[in-house]
């Protein structure tokens, strides 16, 4: 929920606490930074215990932080330590999410399927919380992010066993190229940690380029909601066209719109070109994802690549900001972030599409098997 309501959060951030840009930026470090951590942790328990002991483990400590954060409401220091812990326990849910989708036989509609969830409280988190913020401040999303919790916990049942498969394992160690075994999951870590950083750092200052274009508080809530109804939009498509359409094709397609989205948003100044930018960036973001996860599953038979993708992708919307956050306070405009942002997804999809086009170790093992 934080990334996705990120820039209603920043916004209130700033305004109850009155922290600096900088600040926004490591409370956003922080939260995300220990979300995405929780993929160490995950390379010992993966394949050794079950997952559903963990998952109902990792709730308890999701839960009860979120709790405890909105009971105390502590100071800034007090604050980050609390969510540091409460993301740990997140995070490892969303590893138990991510590696039980990687098993499925459709794995571009069911990670359609997956952003969309989250999409749906993203809209309506960032159509709501900006009233409800001004009624009863930041406690609100900790108290509801504690309710959803809760009631989602029976779910944890349905998690996949998170067994490794040692002679699947073997057998890929055995027929895998020895330089892809290297490269390709390289090639996976640098392309979608350079995407997170470009789409975390615009995402949660989005709200800033709203400001220069004209639109009050309210007003920004209303269109980053849009925003995030055309992300459910772009996943939509991704889980439609999922296993019909070549999936390079569905990622250039995906950095396409997204560069000339971010590229879009320099416009600073103009309303109808600042409404038309976020939109397509939103679902240019979530479009693209699904096919990124999917191709990434493609290169793993034991679980950690994709499970490690939380790490990457935690780490990168906690640097975006961070960084997105110094370079303001520095002196850098909007306009050059987000040109800067544009760079920096362009590398992304070159360095994925190679990914997408490379041999498929996993897929080759299952056409032997079928032969």
């Amino acid at each position: 929920m934080l990334l996705l309501v990120a820039p209603v959060v920043a916004s209130q951030l700033g305004h109850q606490l009155g922290l600096s840009a900088s600040q926004i930026g490591t409370y956003f470090f922080v939260e995300l930074g220990a979300f995405s951590a929780a993929a160490l942790p995950s390379w010992l328990w993966l394949g050794k215990v079950d997952g559903r002991r963990v998952g109902v483990i990792a709730a308890v400590i999701f839960i009860a932080g979120n709790i405890a954060t909105a009971s105390l409401m502590p100071g800034f220091a007090g604050l980050l330590a609390l969510r540091a812990i409460t993301a740990l326990g997140g995070g490892t849910l969303n590893v138990l999410c991510m590696t039980s989708a990687a098993k499925s036989g459709n794995r571009d509609r069911v990670y359609g399927l997956w952003v969309i969830g989250q999409l749906v409280l993203g809209a309506t988190g960032t159509l709501v919380f900006p009233f409800l913020f001004d009624r009863f401040g930041l406690r609100v999303m900790y108290i509801a992010s504690a309710v959803l919790a809760l009631c989602a916990t029976p779910l944890i049942s349905g998690f996949a066993s998170t067994s490794t498969d040692a002679t699947a394992t073997k057998r890929e160690k055995q027929d895998t190229p020895g330089a892809n075994t290297v490269v390709i999951p390289a090639m996976v870590v640098f392309g979608v940690f350079s995407f997170y950083i470009a789409i975390g750092g615009v995402w949660t200052f989005a709200s800033k380029a709203a400001v220069s274009a004209g639109l009050h508080a309210e007003g920004t809530g209303t269109v980053l909601a849009f925003a995030s109804i055309m992300g459910i939009a772009g996943s939509s498509c991704a889980s439609m066209f999922g296993g019909r359409i070549a999936r390079s094709i569905m990622l250039a397609t995906g950095y396409a719109i997204l560069t000339v989205a971010l590229l879009g948003l320099t416009a600073q100044g103009s309303l109808i070109g600042f409404v038309a930018s976020v939109l397509a960036f939103k679902f240019a973001w979530t479009f693209v994802l699904p096919s990124i996860m999917a191709a990434t599953a493609d290169h793993d038979r034991t679980g950690r690549l994709v499970a490690s993708l939380n790490l990457i992708i935690g780490s990168g919307l906690a640097i975006g900001p961070l960084l997105a956050g110094r370079l303001l306070d520095s002196g850098m405009s909007l306009e050059v972030l987000f040109m800067l942002a544009a760079g920096i997804s362009v590398v992304s999809g070159i360095v994925l599409f190679r990914v997408e086009r490379s041999e498929r170790p996993l897929l080759r093992s299952v056409e032997v098997q079928a032969s």
